[in-house]
């Protein structure tokens, strides 16, 4: 299965600005997902795909990535990841690339994505025939589980979807997984026939807690820096 990398990651943030290029553990965000991906062995080429010069430099200074400037128009808000995904494909088999089977998005908002955790849904998703894609999961704290969500009236707490019986130990509750927003891959004809990027049968690839941070706030951002001093040596 020959399948495109793409790190997607646009110029506008507005919760965390120039969030993608913002240093984290001496280098731009993007780099770190970048450099994951580029060391995966599952992808044939690794695209960054952005409307930032800024982006586009570091991605540049990475020998193998390939860096694609994106059309405004497909950097938006409210622009779906089909856009650019499809822009992406259209931009490098219009050059002469050979067809792709599947796209990888690996997101730089997740640095602590590793290549392996990559390959892993790479192949998850070649060792799966009967999905049309795989994404990267993690499993859901119990302390946030959809069992103890509560609605309230007035002050009275009432429950949201079912009633807990009883059950508050992790061990009492069934193991339950949530997207953690870092890897997605998916077959040519999901993007091609369905125009999307994520399948109607996918299977998952669970990642730990740890490397599942996905960077939307500055609290995640000051979270990532502080996960990368416990790491650096001292």
């Amino acid at each position: 299965m020959r399948v495109l990398g793409i790190v997607p990651a646009r110029a506008g943030s507005k919760r965390v600005p120039r969030k993608n290029v913002r240093p984290l553990g001496g280098k731009p965000l993007i780099a770190h997902a970048l450099e994951a991906a580029l060391a995966a062995k599952s992808l044939a080429r690794v695209v960054v795909s952005s409307d930032s010069d800024e982006v586009l430099a570091v991605a540049a200074a990475h020998p193998g990535a390939v860096a694609l400037r994106r059309p405004d128009a497909l950097a938006q808000d409210t622009s779906p990841a089909i856009d650019y995904v499809k822009h992406a494909l259209a931009s490098l088999e219009g050059q002469g690339e050979a067809r792709f089977d599947a796209v990888a998005i690996v997101q730089a908002t997740s640095p602590f994505t590793t290549a392996q955790d990559i390959d892993d849904t790479v192949g998850l998703l070649e060792r799966s025939p009967e999905a049309d894609s795989a994404v990267s999961v993690m499993e859901v704290d119990h302390a946030t589980h959809p069992v103890k969500l509560k609605r309230m009236e007035g002050v009275a707490l009432l429950p949201y979807l079912e009633d807990e019986g009883g059950r508050m130990a992790a061990h009492e509750l069934p193991r339950l997984f949530v997207r953690n927003c870092s890897v997605y891959v998916t077959r040519r004809p999901v993007i091609d026939a369905q125009g999307s990027v994520l399948g109607k049968t996918s299977v998952g690839l669970v990642m730990p807690r740890e490397r599942s941070l996905d960077i939307n706030d500055e609290l995640d951002f000051a979270f990532a820096e502080f996960l990368v001093s416990r790491r650096s040596p001292r």
